[in-house]
């Protein structure tokens, strides 16, 4: 599990001072990933660890296709902003409007901004609120009936309105599907497809995609429970994601997403403006919350975070120093030891 394939190069700020602790605490944590950072035009390091596929040893490499869970989040919120600047929707619609019938727990002044802030106040069929452990989580629905958007609405109903929308932040789940309906509602294209046609591709992101778990293709890194051993997430998470995790994707399209973004190259920059002004000082340490983006709480940098089981992702991006730092594992708790190493040598 120690094991590392990679390069490192151009290394700055420090890189190549800390790299024997970073394989030393990779080991000693069974580190299962890629680790990349990247300073404007300089790949600074790049590293896999461990296996994609435990039983027959296939290792992880740099270009390994993982699942991100929540980080899918920022990727849904983009393609939801493409939406605004068209026309088709505005952060002002209300859920309802799209919803028709569906969902009625839903209230019916619940907005687009609302849901992509985390403050709809709606009911979440994954509550992170409630403490429950990912592991021991699952879905009440058999997972693979959970293949498009529209067999998501069977989970999303039935939870009661938690607080009027806009009184407080509440990381929300089922809010981040909701938008996903909407915006394949509103333009009558499947959301899988939305995000690959209106982020993805300008993006510049060939390996990003929603796949099936129970059909991964080569080169995509299975998702294990724990740090040891062969069982997989496979029965915990829906087969196919939606807008609120689930999306599959590289460290290097991870890399290529920050920089079209602040680019204006997905939305304008105005756009990105609105994205990355806060919303929320939400719970937790050092966080502040935008449209689909976690904010640093006195910096300019910006945040995209997964956890679920065997699932964990954390990518940062200073937009002024170009910087971009990622680390993503395919075992529950594997990215979290690496990236506060990291956070402390380089997010100064």
């Amino acid at each position: 599990m120690g094991t590392r394939r990679g390069l490192c190069s151009g290394f700055t700020c420090g890189v190549s001072a800390f790299e024997p602790e970073l394989d030393a605490l990779a080991s000693e944590t069974r580190f299962s990933g890629v680790i990349r950072v990247d300073r404007g035009d300089r790949v600074e390091l790049a590293k896999a660890y461990g296996h994609a596929h435990r039983g027959s040893e296939l290792p992880n490499e740099l270009d390994t296709r993982f699942a991100i869970a929540s980080g899918t989040k920022g990727l849904t919120a983009l393609t939801v902003m493409t939406l605004v600047e068209d026309g088709t929707l505005h952060l002002t619609n209300t859920a309802r409007s799209f919803l028709g019938s569906d969902l009625p727990e839903v209230g019916d002044d619940v907005t687009v901004e609302h849901l992509l802030s985390h403050r709809s106040g709606i009911g979440d069929y994954f509550d992170e609120e409630s403490g429950a452990d990912v592991t021991d989580y699952l879905m009440p629905v058999p997972v693979r009936e959970l293949a498009t958007t529209e067999q998501y609405v069977a989970v999303l109903d039935g939870h009661p309105t938690k607080f009027s929308p806009g009184e407080r932040f509440a990381y929300c789940n089922s809010g981040y599907v909701v938008l996903a309906l909407v915006a394949e509602r509103a333009v009558g294209v499947p959301f899988h497809e939305l995000v690959v046609q209106r982020v993805c591709a300008p993006a510049g992101m060939p390996d990003t995609a929603f796949l099936r778990s129970d059909e991964l293709p080569g080169r995509t890194a299975l998702g294990y429970l724990y740090a040891d051993g062969l069982r997989t997430n496979v029965f915990h998470l829906p087969v196919r994601g939606s807008g609120d995790g689930g999306i599959y994707t590289t460290a290097a399209d991870i890399r290529a997403l920050w920089t079209a973004l602040f680019a204006g190259r997905i939305v304008s920059t105005a756009s990105v403006a609105e994205m990355v002004r806060p919303r929320s000082d939400a719970s937790g340490p050092a966080r502040r919350y935008g449209l689909g983006l976690w904010l640093h709480e006195s910096r300019d940098t910006v945040i995209l975070e997964g956890y679920d089981a065997g699932v964990s992702f954390r990518s940062t991006h200073d937009p002024h120093d170009d910087l971009t730092i990622t680390v993503v594992s395919n075992w529950t708790d594997g990215a979290w030891p690496i990236a506060r190493l990291l956070a402390e040598q380089l997010e100064r």
